[in-house]
């Protein structure tokens, strides 16, 4: 496997197979090579304004080819990146920028007046924006004016490589902080799982502030292979997911029941050339068995796993899932522990259930 660190993979492919896709983007991509050179020149700006060693850096963004420069960019300079849901309300953001202390955060045009009374009350340095209001920004193109060679700062596999909050739902958004190790360990188990190889074609269909993105980004790059964001707006609609997974040619899809429920249902599944699918993973709720039954019929020959994990811990169980018998309302097993980690199974007492 590629490295100790987050961005490790990144920079071997980028010696390896250059001009190979790293990303691709509603039909555009960028190869290994071009997305490591604009992650060094966003690394190289970052540092020249002053981010300093495990400072956070806030990603405020869509789905574009920016977010991967956004991503390792951070990461290169030393940083720890910050993913925040471009939907959330302006108090949530406000609050996360300053409970994180972030003082750099990489957005964009679209976005960039939601950050003017976040600025207003917490001074920030904005980057990826061209605009004329007043904010301490730096756009792209100045980025690209910076070198494009590695800062090559001294970072460990047990320092932080990125931070998510939780929803906050049942009260203060709380912090979940990952390192890269746990990070590496957990992409290693996905190629190892779905045999990722180069040739596949990865759905990023989460938001980066979900934990089932990091299964899209790390454990593809591990394996040489492509990203595919899948935009927002492509997203809501069933049958336009079906069909991107058709104009792509993805190959390994990672998501929730509901949205494989919706694609069956309304997304014209049948219509659609999905022989390049070979590989669904599942995760975050139950799958009622008759209808994961019911794709399974549909999709002959694809693969699914059920994944279940806390977004606190960078490691899963799995359960490769056969056909459910028809009318069968039997559970899915959560299967077992991800590579590398160690399961402790308790009972009400939070005692050691023996076996059986």
């Amino acid at each position: 496997m590629i490295g100790f660190l987050i961005q490790s993979p990144l920079e071997y492919y980028a010696e390896k197979t250059p001009g190979h896709p790293a990303m691709s983007c509603d039909g555009v991509e960028i190869s290994y090579a071009e997305l490591n050179q604009r992650s060094n020149q966003l690394a190289n700006t970052l540092i020249d304004n002053g981010a300093q060693r495990q400072d956070r850096v806030g990603i405020f963004m869509h789905k574009s080819l920016e977010l991967g420069a956004a991503i390792y960019g951070i990461l290169k300079a030393g940083c720890i990146f910050v993913p925040l849901d471009p939907f959330m309300p302006a108090d949530r953001l406000s609050f996360i920028v300053k409970d994180c202390g972030i003082r750099h955060i990489i957005s964009s045009n679209a976005l960039s007046d939601t950050l003017i009374p976040i600025n207003e009350e917490h001074s920030l340095h904005v980057y990826g924006i061209d605009t004329d209001i007043k904010i301490n920004q730096t756009s792209w193109l100045e980025v690209a004016q910076q070198p494009d060679r590695s800062p090559d700062l001294p970072v460990i596999d047990q320092e932080v490589g990125y931070i998510m909050y939780t929803s906050g739902s049942t009260g203060v958004p709380k912090v979940m902080m990952h390192t890269h190790h746990g990070s590496i360990t957990y992409a290693r188990w996905g190629v190892e799982h779905v045999g990722l190889k180069p040739g596949d074609r990865v759905a990023s269909h989460a938001p980066l502030h979900f934990d089932l993105s990091i299964f899209d980004f790390f454990s593809t790059a591990q394996a040489g292979a492509t990203v595919v964001l899948v935009p927002e707006a492509v997203t809501r609609f069933p049958a336009s997911w079906t069909k991107t997974i058709e104009s792509e040619r993805i190959s390994v899809v990672f998501t929730v029941p509901h949205t494989l429920i919706t694609m069956h249902e309304q997304g014209a599944m049948e219509q659609r050339d999905l022989s390049s699918l070979r590989w669904i993973l599942y995760g975050g709720e139950p799958f009622p068995p008759e209808k994961l039954r019911r794709l399974m019929l549909v999709l002959d020959g694809v693969r699914f796993t059920n994944v279940y994990g806390p977004a606190e811990a960078p490691s899963c169980t799995c359960y490769d899932v056969p056909l459910p018998a028809d009318g069968s309302n039997e559970p899915i097993p959560i299967g077992i522990v991800s590579r590398n980690s160690t399961d402790i199974i308790v009972d009400d007492n939070d005692e050691d259930c023996t076996i059986g």
